[in-house]
């Protein structure tokens, strides 16, 4: 069975960090580009970062540049997303989600064919 795992979330004082994991099961990950995404309570669900299969091209989302960094080592399967200064906006269940393709339409929910179960972040003081 083909699964995708994320690790990580968790309660987070404003300005603080976290690291998310994404492992697979059943499958490697070296040959999909991987993107993450976000659903706060109320919202639609939102492309936070994407990363080519390679891990020589990434994509953000204004919203989290500079402040979040994806980044894979295809050798240890995972991919990362390292959540620097975390504000309470960014209070979400975040899900990655495995694509065969890397491109524009990268924040698409659409172009991936894999998807984790998600993980909390919970922002809060």
């Amino acid at each position: 069975q083909l699964q995708l795992v994320e690790s990580g979330g968790g309660l987070v004082q404003p300005g603080g960090s976290l690291r998310l994991s994404c492992a697979a099961s059943g499958f490697t990950l070296d040959y999909y580009a991987i993107g993450w995404f976000r659903q706060a309570p109320g919202k639609e669900r939102e492309g936070v970062s994407c990363i080519s299969s390679s891990g020589g091209s990434t994509n953000y989302a204004d919203s989290v540049k500079g402040r979040f960094t994806i980044s894979r080592d295809n050798a240890k399967n995972p991919v990362y997303l390292q959540m620097n200064s975390l504000k309470p906006e960014d209070t979400a269940v975040y899900y990655c989600a495995a694509g065969p393709t890397y491109g524009s339409s990268w924040y698409l929910g659409g172009e991936y064919d894999y998807w984790g179960q998600g993980t909390q972040v919970t922002v809060s003081s």
